[in-house]
C-alpha cells in the first residue's frame, strides 16, 4: 500500500508540473473575483507546503528560500506581499526538485509515528504516511483552484 501512495503522489506532482507549465506566466498574477488568491499563489502554496507538511516528520526538505512561508503560507495573499514573488521558472524548479526527491522518499517510514501528533484543525496525523497523504490531497486541492482562477480569467477574457 505505501508504493501504492507513494506512487499517486508521484502522478499528482506530475499533473501539477504539467499543469502549470501549460499556463502563460502572465496569467500567473490575475486575481479574478471572487477568488482571494492567484495562480501565483497556488503553485507557491503547493511548493511551500509540502515542505511544511513532510518537515513535520521526516527529514524532507527542497531548501527552499525563506521568503517562501511569508508569501505563501496559510493566510498569505498576493496584495499582502511587499517583496516580488519568484518567476514561473523558479517555482518550476521547485515543483520539479521536490519531484526528483518525492522518487527517493523512504516508503518504509511511512508507519513510523510521529514524536507528537499533528493536529490540523479537525484531523489528527499521528503517522508519517497520514501526513504524506494529506499533503497530495491537499495538493490536489489547490491543483483544483488554479484550474477554477484559470477558468475564470478564461471567461472574463472572452467575454
Amino acid at each position: 500500500m505505501s508504493q501504492a501512495i507513494l506512487n499517486t503522489a508521484l502522478k499528482v506532482r506530475g499533473m501539477v508540473l504539467n499543469k502549470v507549465n501549460s499556463i502563460p506566466e502572465e496569467l500567473f498574477d490575475i486575481q479574478p473575483v471572487p477568488f482571494n488568491n492567484t495562480i501565483r499563489w497556488n503553485i507557491g502554496h503547493i511548493v511551500s507546503s509540502l515542505d511544511g507538511f513532510l518537515s513535520l516528520g521526516t527529514t524532507f526538505n527542497s531548501n527552499l528560500p525563506e521568503s517562501y512561508p511569508s508569501l505563501f503560507g496559510m493566510n498569505s495573499k498576493p496584495s499582502d506581499w511587499t517583496t516580488a514573488p519568484p518567476s514561473k521558472e523558479e517555482l518550476v524548479r521547485y515543483l520539479s526538485q521536490q519531484l526528483d526527491a518525492l522518487s527517493q522518499f523512504p516508503i518504509r517510514t511511512f508507519e513510523d509515528k510521529l514524536e507528537t501528533p499533528i493536529q490540523l484543525g479537525p484531523m489528527t496525523f499521528e503517522t508519517v504516511g497520514e501526513v504524506f497523504n494529506f499533503a497530495f490531497v491537499h495538493e490536489t486541492m489547490h491543483l483544483g483552484a488554479i484550474n477554477y482562477i484559470l477558468r475564470a480569467i478564461n471567461h472574463e477574457q472572452n467575454k
